[in-house]
């Protein structure tokens, strides 16, 4: 008999190099395409000191497999923002969507980021993901005070 995937206990700690694989899998589940070189190219900067000296790389654990991961970093931005935290990458199991586990990740990442001294976290979600806009804004996050804007340069012939 298998334990029901709601009472199974997560447990949340460091990212480690040998969970690339499960990234790479897991992050295909949600955007339908195995991307293994960028996911590389991440690991590589993450893990050997490439572009921050303040990553927070966490995976959670269910019943001893990867559950869900988050990587974030500090980041000191233009345009006049102070350093914040900054979520560029979450992502959850099938099986374990709606179990917390990313809230559990979310909220280990903002202790993290809270004992290096910052006081904001930011993260940029698709408009029309539903899903993971629910996600953070359940989570506490809301618009912030800067707006993101882009050119197609494919529109500029």
């Amino acid at each position: 008999m298998t334990a029901d995937p709601a009472t199974l206990a997560t447990s949340v700690r460091d990212l480690r190099a040998d969970d690339l694989e499960e990234v790479v899998r897991i992050d295909a589940l949600h955007t339908g395409q195995r991307k293994p070189e960028y996911w590389k190219r991440v690991f590589g900067d993450f893990f050997n000191g490439g572009r921050n000296e303040s990553p927070v790389g966490l995976a959670a654990e269910r019943e001893g497999k990867l559950a869900g991961y988050l990587l974030g970093e500090v980041r000191a931005f233009e345009f006049g923002s102070e350093a914040c935290g900054w979520i560029f990458a979450v992502g959850v199991d099938k099986g374990d969507l709606r179990h917390g586990v990313a809230s559990s990740l979310l909220a280990e990442a903002c202790r993290r980021f809270e004992q290096a001294g910052i006081a904001q976290v930011r993260t940029m979600v698709r408009r029309n993901d539903v899903p993971v806009l629910s996600f953070f804004r359940s989570n506490g996050f809301t618009g912030g005070s800067f707006v993101q804007l882009e050119l197609d340069l494919g529109d500029q012939a």
